[in-house]
């Protein structure tokens, strides 16, 4: 199961420290897969890949704006949030989730493109059409009719917008195609996941001018108020989370349940046994330095199982099919 929370407006930092608590609960195994919805103030962040650069303000206008700036450990560059943004910060066990041939484990890059995928099911469901362009993690508008790359990620879609541009579907990289809606960007530690994806609703789009967005100088940001025909009739953003967490659902094939606030989620996890290393009365929650257990190459059993172990020890018996 997935269970997602939207805690309104968060200021950046504590939505740092809220995760760091969330990752060491699920490291230990105190709480399922969870996704937070949030929006916060105007903050710049910038990746582990990042080019100071790309900020294109002085840390002086930056403050006369209100603008903080964090560094931080997700992948890719500078990234902007702000008000009328959807964040969705995934706090997901990659163990526990299969990909969509259901054969192997989850990876980061399959995890990223099922993230993806969500959103371009979130954009078809209020008659955007979005998709990819190869190369280039997010989501995109304003994409020429795109030609199959691969159906490894391809589902069923709500519209035929959607459906049009799946994620199985890749636009190949031509000169400042696309208009970009949503970005991504994760970390991923001892298997679990954080960061995550930006998506622009009502975005004053004006503040991306402070960067070059995710270091791309040649294509356009935009949003969602900016590419649906009737702009006045947009959900609010607690509305647009609760259909991102059924997307997400969806395409991680997962039930999903609305955790109503944080002390709920945290009673739920202290209802479950805690790890005797597992310190929860500290105040800070650094990755936890308890054994997590190493998993084997992906399709290699732990043991011998028990059905194969018989077969080896009678070999002229006839099995039946």
């Amino acid at each position: 199961m997935i269970q997602y929370l939207y805690l309104g407006r968060v200021d950046y930092a504590e939505a740092l420290r809220l995760q760091q608590e969330l990752i060491a609960l699920r490291t230990a195994g105190r709480i399922g897969n969870v996704l937070l919805l949030l929006e916060h103030p105007p903050v710049l962040t910038l990746g582990r890949n990042a080019n100071r650069s790309n900020i294109l303000a002085s840390d002086e206008l930056l403050a006369a704006r209100g603008v903080t700036l964090h560094q931080i450990n997700r992948g890719g560059d500078v990234t902007y949030h702000g008000p009328g943004q959807l964040i969705g910060y995934p706090i997901f066990d990659l163990r526990s989730l299969r990909n969509p041939s259901g054969h192997n484990r989850l990876g980061p890059v399959d995890f990223v493109r099922l993230m993806e995928e969500a959103l371009i099911r979130l954009c078809g469901e209020l008659g955007v059409p979005a998709g990819r362009i190869c190369g280039l993690t997010g989501v995109w508008c304003g994409l020429p009719e795109p030609h199959p790359a691969s159906d490894e990620f391809a589902c069923e879609t709500p519209s035929a917008s959607s459906a049009l541009l799946s994620a199985g579907q890749c636009e190949a990289p031509t000169q400042s195609a696309g208009r970009k809606i949503a970005a991504i960007g994760i970390h991923v530690a001892r298997g679990v996941t954080s960061h995550g994806f930006a998506f622009n609703a009502t975005t004053d789009l004006r503040d991306f001018t402070l960067i070059n967005p995710c270091g791309i100088t040649d294509r356009a940001v935009t949003s969602l108020e900016r590419e649906v025909a009737e702009a006045k009739n947009l959900p609010s953003l607690e509305i647009l989370a609760e259909r991102a967490a059924c997307e997400f659902g969806f395409v991680f094939k997962e039930p999903v349940a609305l955790v109503e606030s944080l002390a709920a989620l945290r009673a739920l996890a202290d209802a479950v046994p805690e790890s005797p290393a597992f310190n929860s009365s500290a105040s800070e929650f650094p990755a936890p330095d308890f054994p997590v257990p190493v998993f084997p190459a992906q399709g290699t059993p732990l043991e011998i199982p028990p059905e194969i172990e018989r077969l080896r020890r009678s070999k002229d018996r006839p099995v039946s099919a």
